[in-house]
């Protein structure tokens, strides 16, 4: 496993590398090639120094232009200067010497002419070769080294000598080098003051930012990354925070869309659970009537009953016939509702004289199961409303009591007055209906009591159709769990 190395270590290294490497180089060329530059550069000064002389002094004329002349390129280019003759005889020199080293280097000067005319073909050798020689000499007191050349001068049958000195690059070199011991100090505080900038600059701000990328990896949008610089790694926080707030929505809303597309599977799984179970309860409902209307039929025709049991069977066979167009009424009804397209047709009624109506209809139903009703209307209460959708409002909450009061139990219809609003209540005895049972029961094809029996209904549409008919009237309507049993119940506005 690879150690961690933080960034700061890692500029400090770098840094101290750099200078490290940058130093010791310029110490190695310098101790190597320095004195060699300096003694190269010399030579190719003195010599351009040397002919563009030449070229001014071939231009001049008279004694004391030339030893203005000569006197001028002493000074400026710090050498002194002998024109000898090709004959070999003095021809110019400094007249003057400013201090005791111009007197000594023009002395080394003169004693190295005179040696050098003495040598044997010195002067035809220099003349056939026409360039300036250069030649690296020890002076008088052998402290330090002269450069001397010599330069033919054709044009006046004359050789150019010029002295210059060449400084002890040996002892500046070791000075160089001592200097550089303390150049290493200066350098290592200044790499590590330079570190702890960086570290301030730059580590810290990354490792906010790796610290927040960190948690985002794993799905922590919690920390903002809080670097406030106006730089590259400042656009990086900033991106990195504009990042993390728009993952943080879009996980958000698919954490959200999943749930409600679980939400919406379980319910298409409910309802089609329901559609099965309505199938099932509509094949049951259509395969009784069906049954008894094709074998009373069958026997009406062979003429197997006859007088009064005749009439019986007659009835018997209108009677599921209106029951299975019921059935179909109810299923179109729902199919017309939920498009949107049905429309009400909406008059002023008398709320009172709507429930009695409707529960005058099972009076009959009511008596045969031994149930007792009890009513407690309001007189005078007009509403706008459709009559016959209202009607089978209440026919649905009549007949779903029925069902489920008790044996011996009580069926209450009332009308309760509170206020601005009518509520009208259907209220029977029995067990209580569970609580996630309540919102359900609302729905389409979903049948609470798996037994109901057919002689009063129980498709699963019914009250789907009811809550669809009052919400069309922008009336308000639920279930509820009383003391001794269940309550259905709508509320309706006054008329003004």
């Amino acid at each position: 496993m690879r150690s961690k190395i933080s960034i700061a270590k890692k500029l400090f290294i770098i840094t101290t590398v750099v200078f490290g490497i940058f130093i010791s180089g310029t110490l190695i060329i310098q101790s190597v090639f320095f004195e060699s530059f300096y003694i190269n550069k010399k030579r190719n000064d003195l010599k351009s120094d040397i002919e563009r002389f030449r070229a001014s002094y071939n231009k001049t004329e008279g004694n004391d232009k030339i030893a203005e002349l000569i006197g001028e390129y002493e000074g400026d280019s710090n050498i002194k200067l002998v024109i000898w003759s090709a004959t070999g005889k003095l021809t110019y020199m400094s007249e003057t010497q400013r201090n005791r080293t111009d007197y000594l280097r023009l002395m080394e000067l003169t004693d190295f002419i005179m040696q050098w005319v003495q040598v044997p073909g010195s002067i035809e050798n220099l003349n056939s070769q026409n360039k300036t020689i250069l030649v690296r000499t020890k002076g008088i007191q052998e402290v330090e080294k002269k450069l001397i050349s010599i330069t033919p001068n054709k044009e006046n049958g004359e050789i150019i000598f010029a002295i210059s000195s060449l400084q002890n690059v040996s002892e500046a070199s070791s000075v160089i080098r001592q200097f550089y011991i303390y150049f290493f100090v200066g350098a290592a505080i200044i790499v590590t003051a330079l570190s702890l900038v960086y570290s301030k600059m730059i580590a810290k701000p990354l490792v906010k930012i790796n610290r927040s990328a960190t948690k985002m990896a794993n799905l922590d949008f919690s920390e903002k990354c809080s670097v406030n610089s106006n730089d590259e790694i400042g656009n990086v926080a900033a991106s990195l925070n504009f990042l993390s707030e728009n993952l943080d929505n879009a996980l958000t809303n698919l954490r959200t869309a999943n749930a409600k597309l679980e939400e919406d599977i379980e319910k298409e799984r409910d309802l089609e659970r329901m559609r099965k179970e309505f199938v099932a309860s509509v094949s049951h409902e259509l395969k009784t009537p069906i049954t008894l209307i094709d074998g009373y039929a069958v026997g009406l025709k062979d003429e197997v009953f006859e007088g009064k049991e005749k009439d019986f069977y007659l009835d018997v066979i209108i009677d599921e016939a209106r029951k299975m167009g019921h059935l179909v009424t109810d299923m179109l009804d729902l199919s017309q509702l939920e498009s949107g397209n049905f429309k009400l047709t909406l008059i002023e009624l008398n709320l009172k004289e709507l429930v009695v109506y409707t529960i005058k209809k099972y009076e009959a139903l009511i008596a045969e199961k031994s149930v007792k009703i009890e009513t407690s209307l309001i007189d005078n209460i007009r509403i706008n409303a459709d009559w016959e959708r209202m009607e089978q409002v209440l026919t649905n909450f009549i007949t779903n009591a029925i069902r489920h009061v008790d044996e011996n139990g009580t069926i209450k219809v009332s009308m309760i007055d509170k206020g601005e609003h009518i509520s009208v209540e259907v209220e029977n005895t029995g067990s209580h209906m569970p609580e996630d049972e309540m919102k359900r029961i609302w729905d389409k094809f979903y049948k609470f009591d798996k037994s109901r029996n057919r002689k009063f209904g129980g498709t699963g549409i019914g009250l789907s159709i009811v809550k669809n008919i009052l919400t069309l009237h922008g009336y308000e309507y639920g279930v509820s769990n009383t003391v001794g049993g269940v309550k259905f119940y709508f509320s309706v506005p006054k008329m003004e």
